[in-house]
C-alpha cells in the first residue's frame, strides 16, 4: 500500500491486516507503529528502481500515494503522474496482477452540481491534480490492454472522518464503505479496468454508478447521518461546480456551460 502513513491508509489498515498474509507499506516516512504482519519500505514514487524494489515478491496494491491537494506543475508530475507510471512498471517486472487505484472526484470536479453523472461520462477535472487522477485512470487501462494487469480506479470523494458541510455530505465515504470497494478491486473477476465513485449512501444524486452495483458495491453507511456542518460560505463558482473549492483559485469568473460532446450548453454569464 503505497502512501502507507497517510490518513486514508490508516483508515484502512485496520480491515486489510486481518484480511492478509502480509502489507508492505510504502512511504517516504514511516507509520508510528506496525501491526504483526505489517512492514514499512522506504521508496519514492518518482523513483523507478525504488518502486521496482517496493513491488517485490507482492501480489496486489493499493495505490494511495502522492500528492492530495493542488500543487504546482512540477511537483504533479514528479509524484502523482512519473509516480504512477513508475509504479505500473513496478507491477509488471514484478508480476503483480491487481491494483487498486485512488483517483478523485476532482476527476470530474467541473460538472455542474445540477447534473447526475456516471463513471462513463467524460472526465472533467477541475485541476492539475484532478488532472493528474485522469492520467492515472489511464494508465491502469493500457496496462490492463498491455500486461493483464487489473485495477479498480475508486474516485474518492470525500474520506474524512466525517463530513462537515453539505458539499462533502454529498460524496462522503466510511471507512468501512471504501475497504468494500478496496476489497472489490482486489478480489473480483471482472474488474479489468474499471472506474467507480467512492461514496456512500446519499440523497445529493450527484453521482449513479452502475458499475459499482454491478460489482457488489452495497454501501453500509449514510453520510448525512455523520453530518457535523462547519459553516463557510462557498464562492459562485465553488457552489456551482461539484468539485467545490478546488475549482475556484484560477477561474476567470465567467460562467461556462458545456454538454457531454464538448458544445456549449448555454449562454455564458460573467459573474
Amino acid at each position: 500500500m503505497t502512501g502507507g502513513s497517510g490518513h486514508i491508509a490508516s483508515q484502512l489498515r485496520a480491515f486489510l491486516g486481518p484480511e492478509v498474509e502480509h502489507v508492505r507499506l510504502i512511504g517516504l516516512r514511516p507509520p508510528k507503529a506496525l501491526a504483526s504482519n505489517e512492514s514499512f519500505f522506504a521508496a519514492d514514487l518518482a523513483d523507478a528502481d525504488a518502486m521496482a524494489a517496493a513491488l517485490k515478491d507482492m501480489d496486489g496494491v493499493i495505490h494511495l500515494g502522492g500528492i492530495a491537494r493542488e500543487a504546482a506543475i512540477g511537483d504533479i508530475l514528479h509524484s502523482n503522474v512519473l509516480g504512477t507510471y513508475n509504479l505500473y512498471q513496478a507491477a509488471r517486472e514484478n508480476g503483480v496482477g491487481r491494483v487498486v487505484f485512488a483517483s478523485s472526484n476532482h476527476a470530474t470536479g467541473f460538472y455542474p452540481r445540477t447534473d447526475t453523472i456516471t463513471p462513463l461520462d467524460p472526465a472533467r477535472p477541475d485541476s492539475r491534480y484532478g488532472l493528474s487522477k485522469c492520467w492515472g485512470e489511464l494508465v491502469a487501462g493500457l496496462y490492463y490492454d498491455t500486461a493483464g494487469i487489473r485495477t479498480l480506479s475508486i474516485r474518492i470523494g470525500n474520506a474524512a472522518p466525517y463530513p462537515n458541510s453539505e458539499r462533502s455530505a454529498a460524496i462522503w465515504i466510511s471507512a468501512r464503505d471504501l475497504w468494500q470497494l478496496v476489497k472489490i478491486g482486489l478480489t473480483h473477476p471482472d474488474v479489468a479496468a474499471a472506474v467507480v465513485y467512492g461514496m456512500s449512501r446519499t440523497d445529493a444524486g450527484w453521482w449513479r454508478d452502475e458499475v459499482a452495483e454491478r460489482l457488489g458495491y452495497r454501501p453500509q453507511d449514510i453520510a448525512r447521518d455523520h453530518l457535523r456542518v462547519e459553516s463557510r460560505a462557498e464562492s459562485t463558482v465553488e457552489s456551482t461546480f461539484q468539485g467545490g473549492a478546488f475549482c475556484a483559485p484560477e477561474h476567470d469568473g465567467t460562467m461556462r456551460m458545456r454538454d457531454r460532446n464538448g458544445l456549449v450548453a448555454c449562454l455564458e454569464v460573467v459573474l
